[in-house]
């Protein structure tokens, strides 16, 4: 092979890693960014703070939705034009909202922005036809710290573009980077490959994907993995801003420490992911997970609440999660090669049903949010411990 087409070959993998990161970044912008505009958003339509709130319940709603469907769909006629689909539809909605005079016309071009996006669902299954071995899940530990780096500067960018740009800044923003990725994917995805042979009958479809005992398996400690980080992102105002008297400024500045702590932990992943197997990193991961846990509770009867005490047994959960979750989703797309978009979709809904469901409930300890956190981190290793396969194929594991 030429030192040319060795160099071309080059160029196209870290392309394509921006691409993957970029869409990473589309996933979290729509929900996250927005929040610090919505006392703007309710004086521009007339309405209460709360209707505004209710219309990102019906934004993720659609994003679920969307992403059901789009999966197995791609693994019939492919990811490239399911993708550009979906950003178009994205960019119409979020453009469709900034020229919006009311607010159930804001509601219907969210609610197209949030079918758009359901297109993100994708980037698992674009990771796994692009990539193989430990490169993909080197990659999909970075995506992992990536939006987790992501989200933690989200209510800082939204406070910077709610004063820049008032609340359309969030929108304007959202459709210049998805233009991006479109132009990108547009020059440096391939052609689709059309499968014949793939069943559009999603339910058959998903009926099988669940019936697989190991993938489910994998699939659920990669949602627990997500849960213990989602949790802590849910109930992290009423910790900092409730708990401590940080104003929203000082919050968001505690967010990109937050966020280092986050790229901190997939570096640690990351040399990691070349020196272990999947099984061992998810061990090893959920070990992390659960002594974080326990340095909450051991901290909360001990001390004060202090910011020290927040953070640092979170950078310890961050680093277990950082390992988990791109592990066991690995070894779940693994046992589905023919239907990596449908796979991927269960994967994604499962996660954020098991995220929603363990911030609920950690919520509910609202007088002793440490212990409900450190408490759940304990429960939730514990458990994920006993999904890990006791003797793995070692033809599964996907870094082999």
């Amino acid at each position: 092979m030429s030192v040319r087409s060795t160099s071309k070959r080059t160029i196209r993998t870290e392309m394509l890693i921006i691409l993957l990161l970029m869409m990473s970044l589309l996933g979290v912008f729509p929900l996250d960014v927005i929040l610090p505009s919505f006392p703007a958003l309710g004086a521009q339509f007339a309405v209460e703070t709360t209707q505004i709130a209710y219309s990102i319940s019906l934004f993720a709603l659609g994003v679920g939705v969307s992403q059901l469907v789009i999966g197995p769909l791609s693994d019939r006629i492919g990811r490239k034009r399911l993708l550009l689909l979906g950003l178009l539809a994205s960019i119409t909605g979020a453009v469709g909202c900034v020229l919006s005079s009311h607010y159930l016309m804001f509601i219907g071009f969210r609610m197209l922005q949030a079918l758009g996006c359901g297109c993100f669902v994708l980037t698992q299954a674009l990771v796994q036809d692009l990539f193989e071995g430990k490169q993909r899940n080197t990659l999909r530990i970075l995506q992992t710290s990536a939006s987790g780096l992501f989200i933690s500067l989200s209510p800082l960018a939204g406070s910077w573009l709610q004063q820049a740009l008032d609340w359309p800044g969030s929108f304007i923003v959202f459709a210049l980077i998805a233009c991006v990725v479109l132009l990108m994917s547009l020059f440096w995805l391939g052609n689709d490959v059309h499968r014949r042979d793939a069943d559009l009958s999603f339910l058959s479809t998903y009926r099988e994907i669940c019936s697989n005992r190991p993938f489910m398996a994998y699939s659920a400690i990669a949602a627990i993995a997500f849960a213990c980080h989602f949790s802590f992102i849910v109930v992290s105002p009423l910790l900092f801003m409730d708990r401590l008297g940080l104003s929203t400024y000082a919050f968001a500045q505690v967010f990109v420490l937050y966020g280092v702590a986050y790229v901190a932990g997939g570096v640690v992943a990351g040399r990691l992911n070349q020196r272990m197997n999947t099984s061992v990193q998810m061990l090893v991961g959920l070990s992390l997970i659960g002594l974080a846990g326990v340095i909450m509770l051991t901290w909360y009867l001990l001390g004060p609440l202090s910011q020290a005490s927040i953070l640092l047994p979170m950078i310890i959960a961050t680093t277990g999660t950082t390992l988990t979750r791109p592990a066991a989703t690995s070894c779940a797309l693994a046992l589905q090669p023919s239907r990596a978009g449908a796979a991927a979709s269960m994967i994604s809904t499962l996660v954020f049903a098991v995220g929603a469901a363990t911030s609920s409930a950690v919520a509910m300890f609202s007088e002793h949010l440490m212990v409900g956190l450190g408490a759940g981190f304990v429960v939730l290793a514990a458990g994920a411990m006993q999904l890990l396969p006791r003797h793995p194929h070692r033809a599964l594991d996907p870094t082999t």
